[in-house]
């Protein structure tokens, strides 16, 4: 018994070298590109937000299961205790975005958030109450709201096996951090697809001027849709269909797949203005290409960090003094929404590396290098114009 379990552990570790193995592949800026004309933070993620960390749980195992869990926390503290203004934005909504309702209705979010895979939505939902309960301070709670997105990644992913389990969930809370975000095919972009190529987890941010409020603008895409790729407005199947095999994942799935864009931000924002945002950073779809199909969920999910506007969950005043930015001064943070939305979800293209998984099936991931010359040749014209 003991010798087939370490045969079995071998095999294990042996198939997660063979899917990681791949040599390390750029992100869009390594790559000699540059997305729209704002400067992006130190670390070009949504980590630049302070206080804003990020956990990934990946999950490969045997042939069929490709699959994983994300979590993006707002801030360091008791978020229960001390609730952040949110909003939520919908493209369209073929999605099972958990908790949405709450926080349209009050405008703030007191959980986590979890990405995961469609059918792994209340499991999460289940692991973040746990969570939350569990923390000093919340002794007494007995109403929480967690927030879950999802995409569907069960052409990869044997997604009815429902892979995903509670401590898959809490271990990607516990794993959370500041730094650097990984990108690509792990966590919640597991088993995900984008425009026909291997999608995944990508990140960006922008940072505005000091005369705009220097405040920061973060995002993180979870990308799993279809359309024509796009890249810096221009269609890359010109070039690709005269290299390399478009197309190698036949999934009619992708004319239906998904999208779930996290924003944050250190500016002041109310519920409002944070809405106004997210529908902004829904703008990195259409410019990479996408066009919100029928069966497509397409969300974003807005949140201010800025302690000046978060909610105590304890208070005994009747009225709540905050500050926040004027609607005059959205325009900028619009711009950065805009931008760095498009950024991660290039982001999660380039850093993706093939998987292979259920039934076989393959998702190649960007021929990134076979698209050098001709994004060369675009680059230099545009600086030359």
């Amino acid at each position: 018994m003991k010798n087939w379990l370490v045969v079995f552990l071998i095999f294990q570790l042996l198939l997660l070298i063979n899917l990681h193995s791949e040599e390390v592949r750029p992100r869009v800026r390594e790559f000699g590109l540059k997305i729209g004309v704002m400067d992006p933070g130190p670390l070009n993620a949504i980590t630049d937000v302070p206080g804003v960390k990020v956990g990934h749980k990946t999950i490969i195992k045997g042939k069929n299961i490709r699959t994983g869990v994300t979590a993006i926390i707002p801030h360091g503290g008791n978020i229960f205790q001390e609730k952040v203004p949110a909003a939520i934005y919908v493209a369209n909504g073929f999605g099972k975005l958990m908790g949405s309702t709450q926080v349209e209705e009050l405008g703030y979010l007191e959980t986590p958030i979890i990405l995961t895979n469609t059918l792994s939505v209340p499991t999460a939902a289940e692991a973040i109450i746990d969570y939350i309960l569990s923390l000093p301070g919340n002794e007494q709670v007995e109403s929480v709201n967690p927030v879950v997105g999802e995409t569907n990644d069960g052409w990869l992913n044997d997604i009815r096996a429902r892979a995903v389990r509670k401590e898959d969930v809490l271990e990607a809370i516990q794993k959370a951090t500041s730094g650097p975000v990984e990108e690509g095919s792990v966590g919640a972009g597991t088993g995900t697809i984008c425009f026909n190529f291997k999608g995944g987890i990508g990140t960006a941010s922008r940072k505005l001027p000091e005369n705009r409020g220097g405040y920061t603008v973060g995002i993180l895409v979870q990308t799993n849709f279809g359309g024509v790729l796009q890249i810096r407005g221009l269609p890359v199947d010109r070039w690709l269909k005269k290299k390399v095999e478009i197309g190698k994942v036949q999934n009619s799935a992708q004319d239906s797949g998904s999208c779930m864009i996290i924003v944050a931000t250190d500016a002041p924002l109310d519920s409002r203005n944070l809405k106004r945002l997210a529908k902004r950073a829904l703008l990195g779809i259409a410019r990479t290409g996408g066009y919100y199909s029928n069966g497509s969920g397409d969300y974003a999910i807005a949140f201010s960090t800025a302690p000046q506007v978060r909610y105590p969950h304890r208070d005994n005043s009747l009225t709540q003094k905050i500050e926040v930015l004027r609607n005059e001064a959205m325009s900028a943070l619009f711009q950065a929404a805009a931008e760095a939305s498009e950024e991660a979800i290039l982001n999660s293209l380039f850093k993706a590396s093939r998987i292979e998984g259920k039934n076989g099936h393959i998702a190649e991931p960007l021929p990134v290098e076979e698209l050098k010359p001709w994004l060369e040749k675009i680059k230099n014209e545009k600086e030359s114009n």
